[in-house]
Formats: structure tokens, C-alpha cells, sequence
């Protein structure tokens, strides 16, 4: 992983959003991820029950993988950041 993207360990829920918003340190600047619950439900749900915080934490280092390289690789441009796949 680029030592210049960071994910620190603050995610929380977004009810009213219906997604985890997590930080990203960018060269020193913190910015925003955000992944819904239902991209977390159909990538890695198994229990439509399940909290999606608790889907969330479970894979977080895959997520956030996908999300340094999408950061560095294909340009991302403004914070809150999304993966295309999840807009």
C-alpha cells in the first residue's frame, strides 16, 4: 500500500445515507470515504440482518485496498470519495 494514502481506525454509520463513512489521509490531508450498505450487503452480505458497520469492519482491509488504489490509479478527484461501482 502507498504510504502516502492512510486509513485511519474512525469509521461510523450514516443512517439517513445508508453508508460508512470512513477517513483517508491523503499527504497529510484527511478526506472522506463513503460505501453504501448495499454495495457492503451485495459484495460481502450474507445475513440481510447483518449491521452493516460490523460488514464493514469485517473487510475493511479489502476496502480499503480498493479504495488506495482507486485514490492513486485512476485520479479520484473530490473528497467524499465513492468507488465507481458504488454511485
Amino acid at each position: 500500500m502507498n504510504q502516502s494514502i492512510q486509513f485511519p481506525d474512525r469509521e461510523s454509520r450514516d443512517d439517513s445515507q445508508q453508508c460508512i463513512i470512513f477517513p483517508v489521509m491523503i499527504n497529510g490531508f484527511l478526506s472522506d470515504c463513503y460505501v453504501s450498505g448495499q454495495y457492503l450487503q451485495s459484495r460481502y452480505g450474507t445475513d440481510v440482518d447483518e449491521d452493516m458497520l460490523a460488514l464493514f469492519r469485517r473487510n475493511r482491509w479489502d476496502l480499503e485496498e480498493e479504495f488506495a488504489e482507486f485514490i492513486e490509479k485512476d485520479g479520484a478527484e473530490e473528497p467524499p470519495y465513492r468507488l465507481p461501482c458504488d454511485r
